[in-house]
């Protein structure tokens, strides 16, 4: 039988399809919760081929550029669409959803929870725990990593640490608490943290795994979720669990094995071919995944051995709203209500100048050129006539079609590639997170956060693809009149649209009654240049200031911060108490 190596390429495949190893008859033909003893659970090359097995839970493209997953009825509870960033309509953000029978994100919950418990229940019988320590750790961080998606979505959940008879009494216990999962998610990641290797000591094999800088970053997360959760809520935890985070996050920073992507072939757009980076010639400089050192973890694909299979490029939602746009600083450092650099609106470009570079690498503007694959990708590279001739559309025409006026062009890929087969990774965790993760931590822990704690975490991100632009410091915060806590969650905001965060920044600032609740806005119409190109927009509504109206009857109550835990488990366990409101 030929050994099982954890290659690169098998970690793109799924990390991590079982089939690959079909030389393993006993895990080819039994589910992971049936195989014989006797079979299996022999050697450290038994738990980490089961430890593969829960790479797939990552979250991927399927999860955020969409509404619901393609070839699903199943919904999205991370996605921008369900935000203030996308102009769309759907029965969540307009508060029209209803307790539903069953809901995937729970059942599949625990479905993984309960094959992540199978490979756990087998580690203390194991002879030489040290051989098959990182393994048990991976799965820990993996439990750790279904939980939190429960917490943030349902709260205080049923803590399930054990495989379960059906006559088990756990199946119809009460939920835990809140407080009781959230120490349940810290505890596994610091057992995990103590026996997991460090980048550094991980084989080529093994990078792409799960390391202890991996679990310190998720633990950041986790803990900044939940201490600001508690602290706008007047929790008595609140502290106690930003301290967590920026230790946590602060681990990760000091230990220097990460940086932001910025390669100075690609300057400015570096950011923009972080996201769409692949082996294949994907930007003008030829640089190739191994030049990012900023995916902390990564959903890995590859063209040859696992294609994303869905088709990001094209179906990736391109309308943004004006609420998301205006949050982009002028060159100045300033919010354009506050800055003389700003331009206004009278022309389709005008608030294109002076800005922050990441909205022109983030959006289309009218008259640039851009690529898609299969049609209108990059000739030569160079921006000259032959890409001019092929580009999508172009120049470009934000009146087109669409509905708000404003279009995205993150994760969509430029190079010549079938719909479907793109290969670029999908960034789990990356280090940009972990900077703005400890920035935020630090200030609402104390208050306050200085210039160095701002420079080696905050300024970083904001910094770099605008060189110029003023850093953020107290100085310059109390001189131009402007809010900290404001300017770091809008830093945040920009850097990580489209990536999962803002509708659950949002329920965790305890502010999105505040913010769902205001209608969705594109372009400013009246008075533009939108009103001479863009006739058809004439009977669409528009606010006081003459912008169109994408969706003016939005709702979100106080229940809403929560989802209601689906009928049949309750059916099936009277003992879960419904979520409040629901």
């Amino acid at each position: 039988m030929k050994p099982f190596r954890f290659s690169y390429t098998l970690l793109l495949a799924g990390a991590l399809s079982l089939t690959q190893t079909s030389c393993n008859k006993a895990l080819d033909l039994d589910p992971l919760d049936q195989l014989s003893d006797a079979a299996y659970w022999t050697s450290p090359n038994d738990f980490l081929l089961a430890a593969n097995a829960f790479y797939p839970y990552m979250r991927t493209f399927a999860d955020v550029v969409y509404d619901t997953p393609p070839n699903t009825s199943n919904q999205n509870y991370h996605t921008d669409y369900k935000a203030d960033i996308l102009a769309s309509q759907n029965i969540f953000s307009r508060g029209l959803n209803t307790v539903p029978t069953t809901d995937s994100p729970y059942s599949i919950g625990y479905t993984r929870i309960r094959n992540i418990n199978y490979l756990l229940s087998k580690a203390p019988t194991y002879p030489t725990p040290a051989e098959i320590s990182k393994y048990v750790a991976e799965a820990k961080f993996f439990r750790a990593y279904i939980y939190f998606d429960l917490l943030q979505v349902y709260g205080g959940v049923p803590i399930i640490n054990k495989l379960l008879a059906p006559d088990s009494p756990e199946l119809q216990a009460p939920r835990n608490t809140r407080d009781e999962v959230v120490d349940f998610i810290i505890k596994d990641l610091n057992e995990a943290i103590a026996d997991l290797p460090i980048k550094t000591a991980q084989t080529a094999a093994e990078l792409g795994r799960i390391n202890k800088e991996v679990a310190q970053s998720f633990l950041g997360r986790v803990a900044l979720y939940e201490g600001t959760w508690q602290k706008f809520r007047s929790g008595a935890r609140a502290n106690a669990l930003l301290d967590i985070a920026i230790s946590a996050s602060g681990a990760v920073i000091t230990g220097g094995q990460y940086q932001l992507f910025a390669p100075a072939a690609l300057g400015d757009s570096a950011q923009k071919y972080l996201f769409i980076l692949e082996n294949q010639k994907s930007n003008p400089a030829s640089i190739q995944k191994s030049a990012n050192n900023e995916y902390i973890l990564a959903n890995r694909y590859d063209q040859t051995v696992r294609m994303i299979n869905n088709n990001v490029s094209r179906s990736t939602p391109i309308n943004l709203t004006r609420n998301f746009v205006n949050l982009y600083l002028s060159k100045d450092g300033l919010p354009i209500e506050k800055s003389p650099l700003f331009k206004g609106y009278a022309t389709m470009t005008s608030e294109f100048e002076n800005r922050d570079n990441r909205m022109r690498y983030n959006m289309k503007i009218a008259g640039g050129y851009y690529w898609s694959p299969n049609a209108n990708w990059r000739i030569d590279w160079t921006g000259g006539p032959a890409d001019r001739a092929n580009a999508d559309g172009s120049p470009f025409k934000p009146y087109a079609n669409g509905t708000s006026g404003y279009y995205s062009q993150k994760w969509v890929a430029e190079r010549q590639v079938p719909d479907n087969q793109e290969a670029y990774d999908y960034p789990v965790i990356r280090y940009a997170e972990v900077l703005l993760n400890y920035a935020e931590a630090v200030f609402e822990r104390n208050g306050t956060i200085s210039d160095a704690d701002l420079d080696k975490s905050l300024n970083l991100v904001r910094n770099r693809v605008n060189k110029a632009m003023p850093k953020l410091s107290n100085q310059f915060v109390t001189t131009n009149g402007l809010d900290m806590r404001t300017e770091i969650r809008r830093e945040r905001t920009i850097e990580l649209y489209q990536e999962g965060f803002r509708l659950d920044d949002l329920k965790r600032w305890h502010n999105a009654v505040e913010v769902l609740t205001k209608p969705l806005v594109g372009v400013k119409w009246t008075g533009t240049e939108f009103q001479t190109l863009w006739p058809s927009q004439a009977a669409t509504a528009k606010d006081a200031e003459g912008n169109l109206i994408v969706d003016g009857s939005r709702s979100f109550s106080e229940k809403n911060y929560l989802l209601p835990i689906p009928s049949q488990q309750i059916q099936l366990n009277p003992k879960l108490e419904q979520n409040p409101g629901w």
